[in-house]
């Protein structure tokens, strides 16, 4: 037999290649693996078979060496399953080591530890040490057969017990762990376990079969349950696989000093008999005593060579007292102290940055990195919610299926990125808002398991995925995008690291690189052990220690505790919507973060106080906007109450009332405010007032993405109210839009969203506050839906202010400092604020940096209100350098003197930030002036001061919002409806002020904005129209044109620099007539500019077409009409060219001659012109260049009519977004007026006088003249027609009769009259019939009829269906004593004018609504269609309230209306009405004006209505 100490130093060097075993290690292998018993492995030791023998050896081989067959097939097999192994994990080799790992904390049960496969446990197998710390044993346990594994488990497991327990040493155990020579010593396997429970019965059947009768009571007790450990895969996924540890625990309070052997079965060869094998194997039970010997176990009582066998094992029996007495006293050294921890106290220090309160932490935003979390561990993690992290980089892939972002989802908001997203592609401000980044959590998976993307193992880890994780620490770190030193990164290590390798420390590195420092980096590990890990391997890498930015040891529990308990009562409690009656509804955390585009106003806001009240008060007095909070502290006992400003009462207990009544999804009032006054505090007030009657909200953001606000307002509205009837509507207040347009879009988008969801609107869902600035101090036109607020205070306010100036003095010091108030108290008086603002710019001066930003700052919101810059670039611009923590000094006071005329705000941009910005526009404009007048501080110098400034614009948060800021000052024009101003206010302030800096100005904008093309296009208009340096202006055009060809507003520059060039070109010419040379450059400058006009016309069609196509994205942008003014404006000063040659210049005649050359007649072309003019010698020259421009000239007529006709099919046809006609269009139709008359007067007029005076003229020539005179009163279309009706002139009535008798004329005498006519005729009797109901010259009505129906008959070309079907719609729906011929005709006639309808205007029509020209009366006949201007009279409202009265539908209530319309019925059909006629049989299809007053109600219910008559089909309006 083999020395054991021979065989232990065999088995510790197991060679890992088998080739090169030795005897006695194939022995052992035989032994521990293939599991034979001791004779059969003695026999291969015998014939000295070694590793590269066992390679060789089949069974015929060892059954010759007297092996039996089972033995024999074990040894095989376990050969070949070991060959297996090592081809299918090369990693297990020796020379290819795993990352180190800690073992399973020593008896714990429900610790979050898992290993992961391969790594190697950084413990050795060993024997007893301090008795206390465990010794371990490892069992791969993977080669064991299914029917022999409980047994090998049982047995290995009672002889380490029995080791351990007689060496009075802790111990583990672990099966699923390799050892030499087969794996590296301690590397994890993992085995499956399908029955956890079948180890547990097992191991305590074991303990009773083995242990002597007196000790089983003893062994189970020191005799710890399995525990069965998770092991991940390499790539941090779980796996099925665990590893299964036996904890030992010999106390000594139990094993005293009792010493324990066990019996295990042995097992022998086949018995004989009769000289026969049988096959039964005879099971022998053995006494042994096992101790720990190095990494071993021992049995004492093993046949040896030894010569006195039991003299060691009397020997360590004997000193078993002693051992007894060590295991005491090491028991007692380790007991545990109560350590005196002060972490807790630096958690709070440290996530807050000294303020020790998430309400007032130092820390504006956190950013967590993570890795796998155990279930255990989630229950602990409530923090993270009320730390509403930015970003969270995960690195665990199984994270969303059973790891902490599916937690966290469960109960919060989360948008789920790969680091992909984070790459800088396109401007920072836009990723971050396509990414939600400061508006939900963004849950960044940094090793794959989402998107089909695969996690990494660690070793591929940094060059899988490294870099793309880079570029996300990268960009969070970006001082444009999260506040500079005022965001807090967390490492949350839920797993220990325990390699260099691990993707946390590259992560580590790359946070501290971007943040130049450990400051803003707070690491938090489970326990110490997980601490020493992680602070070794960054010291190790990067010499740093980091334990001061480390908290360990807290819990997670404890962590929780401590975090939560830096919050304020009122971000603790639970918050409440109304459900109507005084009930309320939970507001869930996570529905209130999905609502991100909406501060939603709890009923019970504010409940629990704020310590604060000082400050948030103070900056509310002085200027800053309001807060709930100051309606909350206004409340409270002491406190005088908040002012209530004299249209407080009007709105809450008459406008919103009346606008209940409404049977419309979606209303709303508009509350107009000069700047400064009080507008926004008074509709916050409003909607604190009445949080009880509705669910109150406020869009944080105007330029937020309004389909995604439609949504989230209809969420909060149906939240908790799906089957609840009536809801609590929504009362949102929408502040500081541009335009009325986008508040339409909303409140359209809204009732989409309404239909979508199927919600019955027989009463307002969603009611629209919208607070919108007035440009202008003067009241504008009251209406019902409109309240104006004025820089002028009622007597009963001013007593309020002076009430609560009292207050205030009492409380606060400081008051007169309160700027914001006293300007209010004092009634907006000029001399105020004037004296304010003089005393605080006293020591103004230029040259200081913080004088530079305040008159930055003042300039923007003067002339863009409302703006700020960030906080972020004040430090910067000041050169401050921001600290980690509280305390660090703030940015208002590094303003000084001027710090009274700023306040901070937080501005809800593409990225959420805090930024200063002026206390009041007044002071603003007051301050403006005051630079001006004192400092001779002028406009153009502080405007080239922040477009030269190049700090302005470096990477800090804002930086897209300034830029927005200063291209609005730069770029946008005010308009009235009287004329268009050509710039900016500040372009035209500057050129008053300082003349000719404003070039100056707007080149330094160019430079600033170098890719813009709205600026280049700027320089164009500046140099055509101030400079008239066309050169220039083209160069300038030309570049706006490179930047952005699709765009047809650039286009149009082009077009109208040559358009002025020629304008100018001929004023300056004083030449009469005009010289040959001049006339053929003129010319030419006339068809390029028709050409650039033709070229804006296409890319206008292009886009509107493009817009109304686009599904994804509303885009409400009308068609652009410049292209066809352009192109009419060119034709005119063509015909003033032309007169200005002799050819065309002289008399009557030459008048008619060129009224047909440019109508392309070819009787009168230019050869025959010359050849019939008498002095066509001395005019070579002119006809030689006329006929150059043939192309131009005969078309001229032809492209001016189709323009006119096309603008005025616009004008007439399609309206405002409510369905009336739009008034801001006026500028444009009274130019295109001019152009007409120009036209008329050249193209509609026969000069030849003697030829009028003729009495026995020609009929034809009668009826040629007729035509003109049609067309001169633009009585030749429809749309002309109809015009009539909406803009009335002093001799309408005449008009109109005239141009009846010139139609019936025409239609008697007229060979060649065609459908056109007939059509436009029965259009006059109808225009006629609505302004002079009794003329003579009116058809009868049956007669009418009868004409219309031989039209319908006849052949009809395409342009003439769409006004042929709408009239024949309007006057053959069925009357009660007049039924049309064919009255099933007509549902094919709305059909076929719906599509007519498409093809004819859906190039022009998106963002317009059809207008209703005429509705459905009571009476009959003619009088039976009643047209909008009746309706009109009969509100005896101005045109502002009745467009607010159409859209909210008031109008539809008055009393004189209701009497004059005709309601009629109809079922409804999915998003249709089938309406009914007098006719049973005869049913019609008619689409609602506003769609979403038929959602919720059933098909086949029941409705009546309204009908209007449109170009697009009958409407079914105020649908009840």
């Amino acid at each position: 037999m083999a020395d054991p100490g021979e065989i232990k130093n065999e088995e510790e060097d197991l060679s890992a290649d088998i080739k090169d075993w030795s005897k006695h290690q194939v022995r052992q292998w035989a032994l521990k693996e293939a599991g034979v018993d001791d004779k059969f492995a003695d026999m291969l030791l015998q014939q000295d078979i070694k590793g590269s023998s066992l390679l060789l050896l089949d069974k015929t081989d060892l059954t010759d060496l007297g092996v039996t067959l089972g033995p024999a097939k074990l040894i095989i097999h376990a050969r070949d399953e070991l060959l297996k192994l090592r081809k299918e994990h090369p990693t297990s080799s020796v020379n290819q080591s795993g990352r180190p790992c800690k073992p399973y904390p020593f008896h714990r049960y429900h610790d979050t530890c898992r290993y992961t496969e391969n790594s190697i446990l950084d413990v050795t197998e060993s024997g007893a040490s301090d008795y206390i710390e465990p010794c371990h044993e490892y069992k791969a346990f993977i080669n064991t057969s299914d029917e022999n594994k409980m047994s090998k488990f049982t047995t290995d497991v009672i002889r380490f017990a029995a080791a351990c327990m007689n060496s009075r040493t802790n111990g583990t155990i672990h099966f699923g762990v390799g050892d030499k020579p087969d794996f590296i010593h301690g590397e994890v396997l993992g085995v499956d376990v399908n029955d956890k429970e079948a180890y547990e019965n097992a191991l305590s059947y074991a303990i009773s079969d083995y242990f002597e009768h007196k000790h089983k009571p003893a062994a189970k007790m020191c005799i710890k349950p399995p525990r069965f450990v998770g092991v991940l895969n390499k790539d941090m996924t779980s796996s099925e696989k665990c590893v299964i540890e036996v904890d030992i625990v010999p106390d000594s309070m139990i094993c005293k000093e009792d010493f324990y052997h066990i019996s295990l079965d042995t097992k022998k060869g086949k018995k004989k008999a009769k000289g026969k094998e049988t096959d039964k194997t005879e099971t022998k039970q053995s006494k042994h005593f096992y101790v720990r010997d190095g990494s071993s176990s021992r049995d004492l009582l093993a046949l040896t060579t030894y010569a006195k066998p039991m003299e060691e094992y009397n020997k360590f029996v004997d000193s078993l007292p002693q051992l007894s007495q060590l295991r005491k006293q090491a028991e007692e050294k380790h007991l545990k102290v109560i350590k005196s921890s002060h972490q807790g106290s630096r958690l709070s220090q440290m996530i807050t940055g000294g303020s020790k309160s998430l309400d007032k932490s130092h820390f504006e935003r956190y950013v967590i990195v993570t890795n796998k979390s155990h279930s255990i561990q989630l229950e602990s993690m409530e923090f993270l919610l009320e730390l509403n992290p930015t970003a969270v980089l995960d690195f665990d892939p199984e994270s969303d299926k059973t790891g902490l972002q599916r937690h966290f989802e469960e109960q919060s908001t989360v948008n789920v990125h790969l680091p992909v997203q984070y790459k800088i592609t396109e401007g920072v401000e836009d990723i971050a808002s396509k990414l939600k980044l400061t508006r939900n959590t963004s849950w960044v998976f940094c090793n794959g398991g989402i998107n089909d993307e695969a996690p990494s193992d660690t070793e591929y880890w940094f060059t899988d995925k490294g870099a793309s994780v880079r570029d996300v620490i990268s960009f969070l770190c970006r001082k444009d995008v999260l506040p500079n030193k005022r965001f807090l990164v967390i490492f949350l290590l839920l797993s220990a690291v325990s390699e260099k390798t691990d993707p946390l420390v590259e992560t580590f590195s790359t946070f501290r690189q971007e943040l130049r420092g450990t400051e803003q980096i707070l690491c938090i590990c489970e326990n110490e052990n997980a601490f020493t890990s992680w602070k070794d391997l960054i010291e190790a890498r990067y010499g740093i220690n980091i334990s001061g930015r480390c908290i360990y040891e807290l819990s997670f529990a404890e962590v929780n505790g401590t975090i939560r308990s830096l919050l304020s009562e009122n971000r603790k409690s639970s918050r409440f919507l109304s459900c109507g009656g005084g009930s309320k509804v939970l507001f869930e955390k996570k529905v209130e973060r999905s609502l991100n585009t909406l501060d939603v106003l709890c009923v019970n806001q504010c409940e629990g106080g704020n310590e604060d009240k000082i400050a948030i008060e103070e900056n509310f007095y002085k200027g800053g906007k309001v807060s709930w909070w100051n309606f909350y502290f206004s409340e409270q006992p002491g406190s005088t109450p908040f002012i209530k400003r004299d249209k407080f009462d009007f709105i809450v207990n008459t406008v919103i009332p009346d606008l209940c009544t409404l049977r419309k999804a979606c209303v709303l009032f508009n509350l107009m405010h000069v700047p400064g006054c009080g507008g926004t505090t008074l509709a916050m007030h409003t909607l604190w007032f009445l949080r009880d009657k509705y669910r109150c909200a406020v869009l944080r953001d105007s330029n937020a993405d309004l389909a995604e606000v439609a949504e989230q307002v209809v969420k909060l509205l149906m939240y908790d109210h799906e089957e609840q009837l009536p809801r609590v509507p929504v009362l949102l207040m929408i502040d500081d839009f541009e335009d009325m347009d986008k508040v339409f879009d909303l409140q359209q988008l809204i009732e989409k969203e309404c239909m979508k969801k199927d919600i019955q609107s027989s009463s307002p869902q969603v009611i629209l506050l919208n607070c919108m600035r007035s440009e202008s101090s003067e009241q504008p036109e009251t209406t019902a839906e409109t309240v104006f607020i004025g820089n002028n205070l009622f007597e009963n306010e001013q007593k309020q202010f002076e009430q609560k100036l009292v207050e205030i003095e009492k409380t606060y010091k400081n008051a007169e400092t309160f700027y914001g108030f006293m300007i209010m108290k004092k009634n907006f008086s000029p001399e105020y604020i004037q004296g304010v603002v003089r005393n605080t710019l006293k020591s103004f001066n230029i040259d200081q940096k913080h004088a530079q930003l305040i008159a930055v700052l003042v300039l923007l919101n003067v002339y863009c209100k409302g703006a700020s810059l960030s906080v972020s670039l004040c430090e910067e611009f000041l050169g401050l350098q921001p600290k980690p923590f509280c305390g660090s000094g703030s940015v208002e006071d590094e303003f000084g003197k001027f710090s009274t005329l700023i306040s901070i705000i937080s501005v809800e941009a593409k990225v959420v930030f805090k930024a200063v910005k002026m206390i009041h526009s007044s002071i603003a404009w007051h301050c403006l002036k005051e630079l001006t007048a004192t400092h001779n501080v002028k406009k153009a110098e502080i405007t080239n001061l922040l477009l030269t400034t190049d700090k302005l614009y470096e990477s800090t948060q804002g930086k897209g919002t300034l830029m927005q800021d200063v291209h609005y000052m730069l770029v946008k024009r005010h308009h009235s409806v009287e004329e268009e101003s050509q710039f900016s206010p500040l372009i035209q302030d500057i050129a008053s002020e300082s003349q000719g800096l404003e070039e100056m100005v707007l080149l330094n904008a160019s430079k600033r904005f170098q890719k813009d093309a709205i600026i280049s296009q700027l320089l164009a208009r500046y140099y055509y129209l101030k400079k008239k340096d066309f050169k220039e202006a083209k160069d300038w055009a030309g570049k706006a044109k490179d930047l952005s060809r699709e765009n047809s507003y650039i286009a149009d520059t082009s077009a109208q620099v040559i358009k002025h060039e020629l304008k100018n070109a001929i004023a300056n010419d004083k030449d009469v007539p005009i010289k040959p040379e001049k006339f053929s450059i003129f010319l030419k400058m006339a068809r390029s500019a028709i050409h650039a006009f033709k070229e804006t016309q296409d890319l206008a069609k292009k886009e509107s077409v493009q817009r109304l196509q686009n599904k994804t994205r509303q885009d409400n942008c009308p068609f652009n009409t410049s292209g066809c003014l352009g192109e009419i404006q060119v034709g005119v000063i063509v015909i003033e060219i032309l007169a200005k040659t002799p050819i065309f210049s002289s008399g009557n005649v030459r008048h008619d001659i060129m009224s047909r050359v440019l109508s392309g007649d070819s009787k009168s072309g230019i050869q025959e012109v010359e050849r019939h003019d008498p002095m066509r010698n001395k005019h070579t020259r002119y006809y030689s260049i006329l006929r150059q421009f043939e192309d131009v000239l005969y078309n001229l007529k032809f492209r001016m009519k189709l323009n006119i006709d096309l603008l005025d099919n616009f004008y007439v046809n399609l309206g405002s977004r409510c369905g009336m006609k739009d008034s801001r269009e006026q500028v444009a139709r009274i130019e295109l007026f001019r152009c007409f008359k120009q036209y008329a007067d050249l193209f509609c007029k026969t000069d030849s006088a003697d030829l009028l005076k003729n009495k026995t003229m020609h009929t034809m020539l009668q009826v040629h003249h007729a035509r003109q005179s049609l067309e001169f009163r633009k009585a030749d279309t429809y749309c002309g027609i109809l015009n009539c009706l909406s803009n009335p002139v002093s001799n309408l009535t005449e008009m109109m009769e005239k141009i009846a008798r010139q139609y019936e004329f025409v239609l008697a005498n007229a060979a060649d009259s065609n459908v056109k006519e007939r059509i436009n005729f029965i259009y006059v009797n109808v225009v006629l019939s609505c302004i002079k109901p009794g003329s003579r010259q009116l058809q009868p009505y049956q007669k009418l009829l009868d004409l219309l129906s031989q039209v319908l008959r006849g052949q009809i070309p395409l342009s003439d269906n769409l006004p042929l079907h709408f009239i024949a719609v309007a006057l053959l729906w069925p009357q009660q004593h007049l039924k049309p011929a064919e009255p099933t005709s007509l549902g094919r006639y709305v059909s076929q004018m719906r599509t007519s309808y498409h093809a004819v205007m859906k190039e022009v029509c998106n963002g317009k609504r059809p207008v209703v020209h005429f509705f459905m009366g009571k009476k009959q006949g003619y009088e039976r269609l009643v047209h909008l201007g009746e309706i009109e009279r009969c509100v005896k409202a101005g045109q502002e309230q009745i467009a607010s009265m159409w859209v909210n539908g008031k109008i539809w209530k008055e009393k004189e209306v209701e009497e004059l319309l005709c309601r009629v019925t109809g079922e409804v059909q999915g998003n249709l009405i089938v309406a009914d006629t007098c006719i049973p049989d005869v049913k019609i299809e008619i689409t609602p004006m506003f769609r979403s007053q038929l959602s919720g109600r059933a098909v086949g219910s029941k409705v009546s209505f309204f009908i209007g008559f449109s170009m697009k089909g009958p409407l079914a309006i105020d649908i009840n």
